[in-house]
């Protein structure tokens, strides 16, 4: 006597191959999710080292002028503090936690289809 799942397997293959296309898909809708979110932290951190650097040299610069200039001009501080904002909410971005864990979906249909298995038996 066989298992139901290798007598319905050897009966209707088709389904097995349309389980698995399922699967791949499901996983293939998991891993572009993942790639989005890895991706957009990987642009949020070099914003943030792009903008680490130009507030370094903006403020090297604005320090030298005020240095050499009279009275004191309010752009000296407003640009540099500009470049320090976008490279703050850049931070904020690539810091922020990932609001889902990637292939939980998978996981938990991958737990179903093991649970209906042992149900079967």
């Amino acid at each position: 006597m066989l298992h139901p799942f290798f007598s319905t397997l050897i009966r209707q293959p088709h389904l097995l191959v349309d389980h698995l296309a399922g699967y791949a898909e499901l996983i293939r809708d998991e891993a572009s999710e993942a790639g989005a979110d890895f991706f957009g932290r990987v642009i949020a951190w070099v914003m943030v080292a792009v903008c680490a650097v130009v507030f370094l040299i903006l403020s090297g610069v604005a320090l030298m002028l005020a240095m050499v200039t009279s009275p004191f001009h309010w752009a000296l501080v407003a640009v540099p503090l500009t470049v320090l904002v976008l490279m703050i909410v850049a931070l904020l971005r690539a810091r922020k936690p990932s609001i889902s864990s990637h292939f939980a979906e998978v996981r938990a249909q991958v737990d179903r289809d093991a649970q209906a298995l042992r149900s079967a038996t």
